[in-house]
């Protein structure tokens, strides 16, 4: 049986909330969604001495933002190696660099949330190995940090540039910090209306001159034109009791299937098995179920871990066909960022600064994907 809770190993009990919105406020902009991509544009925004409310359905990185694996990775959710072959080698390079300087920055503002301890790509087949050897000399070749590897955890490649982290502390330092700048958040504000001028909540009003959607799973709900373009999945994780210190790198095995990491206290959070649960995962569910939680079990003893499990959790997260995220206008004043196929962490970051200069009229520098 499960246990009765779907309460990430992040939830540390501490936090104090924020209000509802209530009335009517102006600002120069709307930000809904407040998980790791919507608070950094928020950030960005009152960089750009702009005026900014944001507001949540939830609480603060209450969906996928706060219910993930806390990986920092480099790149897109396409190895890079399959990025140069889909998309041609200078856009993989320039989205690799962009996102190896969103760690940097965002360990800059987040210290105590973040780890730099690298991450390894494990194989779980001779196929795979064969793929992590492309993967390593695609990212040599153009110039980028990466190390065969051979340890306990199996054989594959070491990535010393990427970090871990707890996802949901820091989004509520942002949030902190974003208040404290200057901005208006709000918790438990459902946007009802969504337009380039006004958005509503069940009691309050936003009027702006412009919107920031920036919302991952559930974004096709919220707008239905993305429909075939964006797709919800359910990825479901748990966490032990601590055990002696055995992963002082993040894992990620399977294709990405199978992912974890050791928290500084020894509990192991753990996740994947997305593809055993086969289309029942593509859902807006963010329950965790039997089939998969009792898989994630066996990976536990798989991995020789018999520690007892202490939480067990789901969150949504959008999927695109193509591997790239959703960045555009979609109505008119009505901007949108979403759909980071899981690697959303350091992405998101990326696409809700950028997203925050396209509102403005202008063009971040650097910028990858609002060009």
């Amino acid at each position: 049986m499960l246990e009765p809770m779907n309460t990430p190993v992040w939830e540390d009990g501490g936090w104090r909330g924020l209000p509802r919105l209530e009335g009517t406020l102006k600002a120069d902009f709307c930000v809904v969604g407040l998980g790791g991509s919507g608070l950094a544009a928020v950030h960005e925004l009152l960089r750009l001495g702009r005026r900014v409310v944001g507001i949540d359905a939830g609480g603060v990185a209450g969906g996928a933002a706060g219910r993930n694996g806390g990986f920092l990775l480099a790149g897109l959710a396409k190895f890079y190696h399959q990025t140069v072959r889909a998309h041609g080698r200078d856009f993989a390079q320039r989205v690799y660099r962009a996102t190896l300087d969103q760690i940097d920055q965002m360990a800059r503002e987040t210290p105590g949330a973040i780890r730099r301890v690298g991450s390894l790509r494990i194989a779980a087949s001779e196929e795979e190995l064969q793929d992590c050897w492309a993967h390593l000399e695609a990212l040599r070749t153009d110039g980028f940090q990466a190390l065969p590897y051979e340890g306990p955890e199996g054989q594959g490649i070491l990535l010393p540039d990427d970090a871990v982290m707890n996802p949901l502390l820091r989004c509520r330092t942002l949030a902190r910090q974003a208040q404290e700048a200057g901005a208006l958040l709000f918790e438990h504000s459902p946007a009802l209306e969504i337009g380039g001028r006004e958005v509503r909540t069940p009691e309050g009003r936003v009027r702006c001159s412009g919107v920031l959607v920036a919302v991952d799973g559930g974004l096709e709900r919220v707008f239905p034109e993305l429909l075939g373009r964006v797709r919800t999945a359910r990825l479901q994780m748990l966490a032990t009791a601590p055990i002696p210190p055995r992963f002082p790198r993040p894992v990620y095995r399977r294709w990405g299937y199978d992912y974890w990491q050791q928290l500084p206290d020894g509990r192991l959070a753990l996740g994947g098995l997305r593809d055993l649960g086969g289309e029942a995962e593509w859902t807006l569910s963010s329950e965790p179920t039997l089939q998969i939680q009792q898989g994630l079990e066996g990976l536990l003893a798989e991995l020789g871990v018999r520690a007892p499990i202490t939480h067990r959790w789901a969150a949504s997260v959008g999927y695109t066909p193509t591997g790239l995220p959703i960045a555009e206008e979609v109505r008119p004043g009505v901007w949108a960022i979403g759909g980071y196929c899981g690697t959303g962490n350091v992405l998101g970051t990326l696409l809700g600064r950028e997203a925050a200069w396209a509102l403005c009229g202008e063009r971040r520098p650097g910028a990858v994907f609002f060009a």
